[in-house]
């Protein structure tokens, strides 16, 4: 497999970009090689300078639930862009996508878009802290929920993949009104609550988690948090930038039933264009700037193309058994790697809700962040970089989510098998 453009590319990059990438993961250090840049691409494939051709199940880390450059988003965004790609003044696509994703999620009466999960996170930690009058909020370790200073502790992902602290720059005024709790351990948010309940602001929660690898909630944990934040008045927040119309049209929240007060969206509401939003109820909703006294704001927020690129989506997964076509596959892959790891060295356990899975190199059970780090990462980035040479384009973090698309075909899916059993019957 020739790299010599893409090596090219890196060391012009490492000159002008911190790390030689704009955003730590896709640095690919943890798993011993140096980026592949990409040029294009096509459904379930992606081609890189070199002309090497991956099949993908990063899917631009989540929102591709349809693949690369599908005919009703690319048309949706030819069309937006003959009229203009920002106005910085209310448009009627905004009110659209809203009016879907109203519709759509359980806990949301009202949205307002941002340009990130981040952003989404950020600006629904603050809402929350206004409406209730306080300052603590509850974090689970292992969960990420963006570049965010008073989230930024034990935030999983790519910081535990670069063996890095939680970040330098994050003053202790920053995380000192964080409390950090195991996930699925709802004893001890309990005693957290006993504690401290009527100064938490809100517990915040990815409802599957995608940042320590793919981990559900154990049977009954998220209704538990909802149980709890009822009980002292906290406002329960889903960080559903992952899972919302992912593992279900509905999110997370709709898969499990439990409803929170404010949720956090983005990836697939814009289609593969930069974007994010929070929601909830009405009345939390209306404390937000103008219509009341929280301010948030965003240049950007609402872009056209965005909006665009997310409406093509969100109405391609309205069609009748789209999601259970997507299970199917998911399935099929899933149990394909859980039978080629099965008795073979290194040890691996697969954790999967709908079309989110992590393989994870560790005999398992993976329940929180603590076992997911018992992870062997040295055969990890040999498993990756095996699957790479094959034209397998995953994560290239043991602590990461790998997804797949409707457009990923069987033969994508054995094809990944067949390398997978490969690298196990090895033996490395």
């Amino acid at each position: 497999m020739k790299t010599e453009k893409s090596r090219q590319l890196y060391m012009e990059a490492l000159e002008l970009l911190p790390g030689g990438v704009n955003s730590p993961v896709r640095a690919m250090r943890p798993v011993g090689l140096e980026p592949r840049f990409i040029t294009r691409g096509d459904g379930s494939h992606m081609i890189d300078v070199d002309g090497n051709e991956y099949i993908d199940y990063v899917g631009s880390w989540g929102p591709l639930i349809l693949g690369h450059c599908h005919p009703a988003v690319r048309e949706a965004l030819e069309k937006t862009l003959r009229d203009g790609t920002s106005f910085g003044a209310p448009s009627p696509l905004e009110v659209e996508l809203a009016g879907q994703i109203v519709r759509a999620v359980p806990s949301v009466e009202m949205v307002r878009m941002v340009n990130s999960g981040t952003e989404a996170t950020m600006s629904a930690l603050r809402v929350a802290r206004g409406y209730t009058g306080r300052e603590k909020i509850i974090k689970f370790a292992g969960c990420y929920h963006g570049a965010v200073d008073s989230l930024l502790v034990h935030a999983g992902s790519g910081v535990a993949t670069l063996s890095l602290p939680d970040s330098p720059g994050v003053t202790a005024g920053a995380s000192a009104d964080t409390i950090l709790a195991p996930f699925n351990d709802l004893g001890a948010v309990s005693e957290i609550m006993d504690r401290e309940g009527d100064q938490v602001a809100a517990i915040i929660v990815e409802p599957v988690a995608g940042n320590m690898g793919v981990v559900s909630p154990a049977d009954g944990f998220l209704q538990g948090l909802r149980d709890l934040t009822l009980k002292f008045g906290a406002l329960l927040i889903f960080d559903e930038v992952m899972t919302g119309f992912r593992v279900a049209y509905g999110g997370a929240q709709e898969l499990y039933g439990v409803t929170p007060d404010l949720s956090c969206l983005g990836k697939i509401i814009g289609g593969g264009l930069p974007v994010g939003a929070f929601g909830g109820r009405r009345e939390i909703m209306e404390t937000v700037a103008p219509a009341g006294n929280t301010y948030q704001a965003g240049t950007l927020s609402g872009n056209p193309l965005a909006m665009a690129a997310g409406l093509a989506t969100l109405a391609e997964l309205r069609a009748p058994g789209v999601y259970e076509a997507l299970e199917a596959k998911s399935l099929r892959l899933a149990d394909g790697l859980t039978k080629a790891a099965a008795g073979g060295e290194p040890e691996a356990s697969l954790n999967r809700t709908g079309s989110m899975m992590t393989l994870f190199f560790t005999a398992g059970p993976v329940a929180d962040f603590n076992s997911a780090r018992t992870s062997d990462t040295g055969r990890f980035a040999r498993f990756y970089q095996h699957m790479l040479s094959a034209g397998v384009y995953l994560p290239p973090s043991q602590f990461e989510a790998a997804f797949v698309s409707l457009a990923h075909s069987d033969g994508d899916l054995d094809r990944t098998v067949t390398a997978a059993a490969e690298f196990f019957r090895r033996g490395e």
